[in-house]
C-alpha cells in the first residue's frame, strides 16, 4: 500500500457559536433539570469556548411551524365556538395556544442543514483541487461522507453536478461512516489507487453536526451533546503516484470493531429531527480499540521496537477523556506533545468524521520535517475504529 495525500481544504462553519450563548440558552430553557447547577462547570470541562456551525444558533432553537397552524386555527375556533365558549373566551383561548411554541420538524430542521452541506462540500472540493493543481476533469472517483444530513440521492451526486465531474467518475458515497469518515475514506481512496496507480481519487466530507442541537432534551447526554459539536467540511486528493504537492505517503491501513457496541453511540431520527444519543459507557469502549492500535503498531514494528515511534498522532477518539487515555498508555519512550494537533482542534469542537483532515491540516501549517512518521486514528459509533500510517514527504 502507498498512496499519496496532497494537504486537505478545510471550510470551518461561518457562524461562531459562543459556549456562554449555548449555557445561557440551556439555562433559560431547562432552569430545573439536575444538572442545572453544574452546567457552567461541565461547560468548562469542554475547553470549547467556541464552535463554527454552518447555520446559526437561533436556527436551531426557533420554535417550528407547526403546532395550532398547522391543524388550522379556523378549525380550531370553530370547534371552540360548538363547545358554547364567547367570541371573547375563544379569542383568549387562540391567543394563548399560538402562544406555545412548536418544536421543529424534522424536515424544518434537515432541509436548510443539507442546503448547507453541499455548499460547503462544494467549497472544500474546489479548494482540494486548487490545493492539488487539479481540475474536476482530472477526477476518476469521488468518495463522500456525510452523517447528520441523510439524502438520497447524496452529496457525491450533488458534486458530480456542481463540480462537474466526468460522467464515468466512480461514486462512492459512505454516508454512515461518521466519525470514522476522515481515515476509513483514506483507506479506501489508498486501495483504491494501490489497484490503478493512475487513478485520481477526491474525498470531501461535510458534516452538519449541529443538526442535533435538541433544545427540547433535558438529559445530561444532551446537554453534552450541545456543548460539542461543530460544522466543518474538509476534501483532500489522493493519488497513486506522488505529485509535487503531496505532503504524506499512506503505507499501511488498520480497520477494529467492537462487537455489541451498536448501542453506545447511535443517531436517532424523530418527529422533531435528528438526535444523538450517547452511552456514559463510551469513552471506555473507544479506549478498547486504542489499545488494539498499539497492538498493532507494536506487531508492525516489532523489528525496531526500541527506535521507532510515530513523530505526530492525528487522533479523533471523540473526546478529551480518550485523549488522556492515549497519553497514558502509550509507550513512555514515545515523544510528549504527539497529540498537541488533536487537542488544538479539539478547543474549537468536535467536527465528527471532518476532524482528522483538521488536525492533519494543523500539522501540515505547523510544518513537519521529511521522512517524520505519522499515525491518524479514528473511532467512530459502532464501535469501529480505523487508523493509517505513513511518512512526510
Amino acid at each position: 500500500m502507498a498512496a499519496y495525500l496532497c494537504p486537505p481544504a478545510v471550510i470551518h462553519g461561518e457562524h461562531a457559536v459562543e459556549t456562554s450563548q449555548i449555557v445561557s440558552e440551556v439555562h433559560d430553557r431547562h432552569p430545573h433539570a439536575a444538572w442545572a447547577p453544574r452546567i457552567d462547570g461541565i461547560a468548562a470541562s469542554t475547553g470549547i469556548e467556541t464552535r463554527g456551525w454552518m447555520l446559526p444558533l437561533e436556527a436551531a432553537v426557533a420554535p417550528g411551524n407547526g403546532g395550532l397552524r398547522a391543524l388550522g386555527i379556523g378549525s380550531a375556533q370553530e370547534a371552540l365556538a360548538r363547545g358554547g365558549f364567547t367570541q371573547q373566551d375563544v379569542d383568549r383561548v387562540i391567543a394563548a395556544l399560538e402562544a406555545i411554541p412548536a418544536p421543529q420538524t424534522v424536515q424544518e430542521r434537515t432541509a436548510p442543514a443539507w442546503e448547507a452541506v453541499q455548499s460547503y462540500g462544494e467549497r472544500a472540493a474546489r479548494g482540494a483541487l486548487q490545493i492539488a493543481g487539479l481540475d474536476a476533469a482530472d477526477i476518476d472517483c469521488l468518495i463522500t461522507s456525510h452523517s447528520t444530513t441523510p439524502a438520497l440521492p447524496g452529496l457525491d451526486i450533488a458534486l458530480a453536478n456542481k463540480l462537474p465531474l466526468r460522467n464515468d467518475v466512480m461514486l462512492l458515497p459512505a454516508t454512515q461512516w461518521a466519525c470514522v469518515a476522515g481515515t476509513r475514506s483514506l483507506a479506501l481512496a489508498a486501495d483504491l489507487v494501490a489497484a490503478d496507480p493512475d487513478r485520481v481519487v477526491l474525498v470531501v466530507i461535510a458534516e452538519a453536526l449541529s443538526t442535533t442541537y435538541q433544545p427540547a432534551d433535558d438529559t445530561l447526554e444532551s446537554l453534552i451533546v450541545r456543548l460539542l459539536f461543530a460544522d466543518t467540511s474538509v476534501a483532500a486528493v489522493v493519488t497513486g503516484r506522488p505529485r509535487r504537492e503531496s505532503v504524506l505517503r499512506l503505507d499501511a491501513a488498520w480497520h477494529h470493531t467492537l462487537p455489541g457496541t451498536q448501542d453506545l453511540h447511535r443517531l436517532d431520527t424523530r418527529a422533531d429531527g435528528t438526535h444523538f444519543v450517547m452511552d456514559r459507557r463510551g469513552p471506555r469502549a473507544v479506549q478498547e480499540t486504542v489499545t488494539a492500535m498499539w497492538e498493532w503498531l507494536r506487531v508492525r514494528y516489532q523489528d525496531d521496537p526500541d527506535s521507532w515511534h510515530p513523530d505526530v498522532l492525528l487522533a479523533h477518539p471523540g473526546g478529551t477523556r480518550v485523549l488522556e487515555y492515549m497519553e497514558q498508555t502509550m509507550p513512555d519512550a514515545w515523544p510528549s506533545g504527539l497529540l498537541d494537533y488533536s487537542r488544538d482542534s479539539y478547543t474549537s469542537g468536535n467536527r465528527g468524521g471532518a476532524a482528522v483532515f483538521d488536525i492533519m491540516r494543523r500539522a501540515h501549517d505547523a510544518g513537519q520535517k521529511p521522512g517524520s512518521r505519522a499515525v491518524l486514528y479514528a473511532a467512530a459509533p459502532g464501535l469501529t475504529a480505523t487508523a493509517l500510517e505513513g511518512e512526510w514527504l
